[in-house]
């Protein structure tokens, strides 16, 4: 089991024991998630795997955020953001916008990429470093501004 599947399952019986529901149902959609991505793929998930889920499930909450506000929906909306801000807490720090420039560049040189037909490359290199510390996006966006 990796270290991180590990330390959510702990945070999980440290949550029944606070009885904190919002923490420990938002730990049991994680932790069902990441069984589920294992008996999918058969498969024992790795810590960059649980980040990779991890950050996919953070972009479907702020996702849910955005539809939820635009639809005039505060109540729902509300428990988006505080599944957002527990499943945040798994993820690492994120990244300023200087480190994810220099991580570009570094990747830009490594590729000698010239233009745009060259960004799957940039991006290939781009993505493993930034996984969870970043939003795809935005870092995207800033590789089609370097290119």
């Amino acid at each position: 089991m990796s270290n991180l599947k590990q330390q959510i399952t702990e945070h999980m019986k440290e949550s029944m024991r606070a009885k904190d529901k919002v923490r420990l149902g938002t730990i049991r959609l994680i932790l069902s998630d990441l069984n589920r991505i294992e008996v999918d793929e058969r498969i024992e998930l790795d810590d960059d795997r649980v980040l990779a889920a991890l950050d996919k499930m953070a972009k479907q909450r702020r996702d849910s955020i955005t539809q939820y506000l635009a639809a005039e929906r505060p109540e729902l909306a509300d428990k988006e953001q505080q599944e957002l801000e527990v499943i945040k807490t798994y993820l690492p720090q994120p990244l300023s916008d200087t480190d994810i420039d220099q991580i570009i560049d570094e990747a830009i040189q490594a590729t000698g990429a010239t233009g745009m037909q060259q960004m799957g490359q940039v991006m290939a290199l781009v993505k493993p470093r930034v996984q969870g510390r970043a939003e795809m996006g935005h870092v995207s966006a800033r590789v089609k501004a370097r290119l």
